[in-house]
């Protein structure tokens, strides 16, 4: 009998722990934050009641004023325009990221690609190729960031190479904000700007993993969700072409990403690409470059990096929509 109590009371202040953890849990605030930011939304959910909206504005600020070239007052306009520029850590560190995925797809990646993607742009009607030729072919001479340098603080580049990092700055905007909550000992996050995030922990209103959403490929405009999954620290970036394209005579899609060895659009039966990665600066400069590397290029080079977990949505010859997982992406 004094067995069968012990054992009781043992059970007894087990669930009356467990119920006292549940409360605690209940009990944790939350707190949710939106706005705009780099000409897209942001929105921030994490575990604590403190407001840390001023401090997310005067970190979008630096950000902005580094990497943004739709502000001419920015280091990186200042550089484009041959200013003399002190790298700071935040262009330090976009940088060499940039490099490194500059390198590891040979080129594919390119942020001096900017001044002919612009070009495309050029035209009185919607959708209308630029034709001439010899507009391309002048700007292609300055493309190449193998040319472009970072000596301690300051940057070498052709005078007429036009840098631009807006393929990944968005993705390292998310980074930025997140490691500020980390470094204030938030455990539980999700900041998203534009489509791009990352997750850390778990959702505590829910007490369940992040659950978001992949969008499915609509050329009308309208958004709707594909899939829905579950992340847990770590980081997911989309790219996609149905957004943004041009069509030719024959009725053919070239997506909006410039193939950078060529200068021209390429015809692609791709419509999205997602990147799971440690960080979101990663995965939105490698969703980028998947985008132009292609389906037959992209197979072996996630063979030789397992720790980009990719899902692709494409066409197929009957349009049909098609997916395509590599690397363990979480599709259930």
């Amino acid at each position: 009998m004094k067995y069968f109590v012990i054992s009781v009371l043992c059970i007894a202040v087990a669930l009356s722990c467990q119920q006292k953890h549940k409360t605690e849990q209940r009990d944790i605030k939350t707190t949710a934050l939106a706005g705009a930011v780099f000409g897209t939304r942001y929105s921030v959910i994490y575990n604590s009641e403190i407001n840390y909206a001023a401090q997310f504005d005067s970190l979008f600020h630096v950000v902005n004023t580094t990497l943004s070239t739709y502000s001419p007052d920015s280091d990186i306009s200042k550089l484009n325009r041959n200013e003399q520029v002190s790298a700071n850590r935040h262009f330090k560190t976009v940088f060499q990221a940039s490099k490194r995925i500059h390198a590891e797809t040979k080129g594919i990646f390119d942020p001096t690609i900017g001044d002919v993607v612009n070009a495309w742009d050029f035209g009185a009607e919607h959708h209308k190729f630029l034709t001439d030729s010899t507009t391309i072919d002048s700007l292609m001479q300055f493309v190449g960031f193998d040319k472009v340098k970072l000596a301690g603080t300051t940057v070498v580049k052709p005078l007429h190479t036009y840098l631009e990092f807006n393929a990944i700055a968005k993705g390292y905007g998310v980074d930025v904000i997140s490691d500020f909550l980390v470094s204030k000992g938030i455990t539980n996050y999700l900041v998203e700007i534009g489509g791009e995030l990352r997750v850390k922990g778990q959702n505590m209103q829910k007490q369940k993993p992040w659950r978001v959403g992949l969008d499915e490929p609509r050329f009308d405009g309208e958004q709707s969700v594909y899939k829905v999954i579950h992340l847990k620290d770590e980081a997911m970036a989309t790219s996609g072409t149905y957004r943004k394209f041009k069509v030719d005579a024959k009725g053919n899609r070239y997506a909006h990403i410039i193939n950078t060895a060529t200068g021209y659009p390429a015809k692609t039966s791709i419509l999205s690409v997602s990147v799971i990665a440690k960080n979101c600066m990663l995965a939105d400069g490698y969703a980028t470059a998947f985008q132009a590397m292609g389906i037959l290029k992209l197979k072996p080079f996630l063979k030789q990096h397992p720790e980009l977990k990719v899902f692709i949505i494409y066409e197929n010859e009957m349009h049909t929509l098609k997916t395509l997982a590599f690397n363990g992406f979480p599709i259930e």
